[in-house]
């Protein structure tokens, strides 16, 4: 639920022409959100044969058309390249002299802050780097998601206020990062959602070797109670054999691992050793029982057989 206060509607900006430049997952469901504030979708770029598909769907009769000319009917463009593209793309934008001073370019690339926009600065643009820290999956679901997203939120000071604003409208709530803080930031959010969806498909897999005929349901009330768990109580969460020291039990692990999905070993090793160092840390972990269970995540296995609770 958004408790951000809303702004009075004589302070929100003056309703905007939109512009999308990439259509991929995040650009079409962000436009589409502004779209239900009130602003006005225009145009959008996209080349695959999908990302047209997902524009028609969520930006039905607004047309495809060139970077270029995107721009050009636009006081609002959204920059949702790939974060590798886009240094390239702000430059390749101003050095034609497509940018127009006091345009609005918004970036919504995690690891840069407004400063990839520079180049369009200096053409006179408004830089805004508007993150929302969400998975997206290019539907119209993600518009509904985007009620109560946290939003990274980087801009020059006197843009500031303009660029909450913009969050707020879309629904998010506006958290202030930093210029030099953004790769951190964009490397915290991927550590926690991106190798989140590695470990649970990885977990789904095993359960299906293992006999399970509906892995999603068996995970999903324990992942939602270990994420619920975990967001409350930090480290105190813990739970589980390398938690707990019982190193035969993770040596058996590592056994049925080898065995039956080899791949997987190297991930579970190395998120154990984690775990381990955060339990001895936050004294969840006994000193007398961690010299066995660290002696098995640095052989991989002692040879013995553990009960897996």
């Amino acid at each position: 639920m958004n408790t951000t206060p809303q702004p009075d509607p004589k302070d929100r900006p003056a309703r905007l022409t939109v512009g999308v430049i990439g259509a991929g997952r995040v650009g079409p469901a962000l436009a589409a959100s502004l779209q239900l504030a009130g602003h006005r979708p225009v145009a959008v770029s996209a080349v695959s044969e999908r990302s047209r598909r997902r524009a028609a769907e969520l930006l039905p009769d607004v047309p495809v058309l060139p970077p270029a000319e995107v721009l050009e009917r636009s006081d609002l463009v959204l920059l949702t390249v790939p974060d590798d593209a886009l240094p390239g793309l702000v430059a390749g934008l101003a050095d034609t002299g497509s940018v127009r001073p006091g345009q609005l370019l918004v970036h919504t690339s995690g690891r840069y802050g407004a400063r990839v926009l520079d180049p369009a600065l200096r053409a006179g643009a408004l830089p805004l780097a508007l993150h929302p820290a969400m998975t997206f999956t290019g539907t119209p679901v993600d518009v509904q998601r985007l009620a109560g997203c946290s939003f990274g939120v980087t801009a020059p000071e006197e843009l500031r206020l303009a660029a909450e604003a913009l969050v707020i409208e879309m629904g998010g709530e506006p958290e202030w990062i930093a210029e030099e803080n953004r790769p951190l930031y964009h490397a915290a959010l991927a550590l926690g959602a991106n190798h989140l969806v590695t470990l649970v498909a990885q977990s789904m897999e095993l359960l299906r070797t293992a006999g399970v005929s509906a892995p999603d349901r068996m995970l999903g009330p324990l992942l939602g109670a270990a994420l619920d768990n975990a967001l409350r109580s930090g480290d105190a969460a813990l739970t589980g054999p390398v938690a707990r020291g019982d190193a035969g039990t993770v040596a058996a692990h590592v056994t049925e691992l080898r065995r039956h999905a080899p791949q997987t070993v190297a991930g579970y090793l190395a998120m154990a050793r984690a775990t381990a160092d955060r339990a001895l840390a936050h004294g969840l972990l006994k000193p007398e029982l961690a010299e066995d269970l660290l002696g098995v995540l640095a052989h991989g296995t002692d040879g013995t057989e553990g009960d897996a609770r």
